[in-house]
Parts: structure tokens; sequence; C-alpha cells
């Protein structure tokens, strides 16, 4: 069983390995364009843990994935090109990565934020093939396409918890 926490200025540098190391995983597997320029960048992630967004997954007491979750409303999803299943509250995972060394990651963070009580929102790159599987496996319904800070679409999910 992994365990999640909440990140710390002291996890900076494991997460920005992690996401290196996710940005060349994307890449191989045909998905080079979804977090170009080094984002998400380490100032997102600050600002994530100066209001307990952040989260890291350990195993074994080593971090070996982080994500953000936010509950309330996302900005970039108010426009949506399709249909959300519904106005009820939501939470967003954003910026889940990880460092490839245990299965099952994705699926104890959605076991974990499930437990908040409220719908799960989620996006991801049309060539994030890997993602998409993992989303779909994990009972999402595809809502439509969004629009994210920097221009680019995203197919966007929500998962149903009530």
């Amino acid at each position: 069983m992994l365990e999640i926490r909440k990140s710390t200025y002291d996890d900076l540098d494991r997460i920005a390995e992690i996401f290196t190391y996710a940005r060349k995983q994307m890449a191989l597997n045909g998905n080079p364009s979804q977090w170009k320029n080094d984002r998400p960048s380490m100032e997102l992630v600050k600002k994530d843990i100066d209001v307990s967004n952040s989260y890291v997954v350990l195993n074994e007491g080593k971090i070996v994935a982080t994500f953000a979750f936010i509950v309330g409303v996302e900005p970039t999803y108010l426009d949506i090109d399709g249909k959300w299943l519904d106005d009820d509250p939501y939470g967003t995972i954003h910026r889940i990565a990880s460092d490839g060394s245990v299965k099952g990651v994705f699926d104890q963070v959605i076991d974990y934020v499930s437990k908040r009580g409220v719908d799960i929102r989620i996006d991801t790159h049309k060539d994030n093939k890997i993602m998409r599987h993992l989303i779909e496996k994990n009972g999402f319904v595809y809502c439509g396409i969004i629009i994210v800070d920097d221009g680019t679409p995203r197919l966007a999910y929500q998962k149903k918890i009530r």
C-alpha cells in the first residue's frame, strides 16, 4: 500500500526529478508537447504547497509520484466544447506524475481523492495515450475539450463520486 501525504518545500527537488522523468516518458510515448518548456513550473508547485493542494506518493518512505488536488471551480473548465456530467462540487487532479518505479499509483490517487466527497475532474493531452487509458479504466467519463492557460486543447473527463 502506498502512502500519500501533503508535499512540503523539502520535497521540491524530488518533485522536479519526477517531472523531468515524466516529460521524457511522455515524449518517448508519442506525447512530446504536453509538458513543454519545463511545465509544470516549480513556482506553480510552490503555490500548490502554500495552499495545501500538493501531494506526494511514497513507497517504503521514498517519493515515487506527485499530484495536485484542488477542490473548487477550475477556471479553465468553465468553457468546455462538450458538457460536464453536472454542476455538482468537484475537485480537479492536476500535475500527476510518477517516477515509473511502482505500478498502480493512479489507482491509489483516485482512491485517496475519492474520499474527499466531491466528484473528480481531470484533463489530459490527446496524445497522452497512457493517461487516457488510466483515466478511462478508473471510470471517468469523457465530457469534451477544454483549453488550458497556454492556449492548447485538452480532453476533459469527470467521475461521479456520490
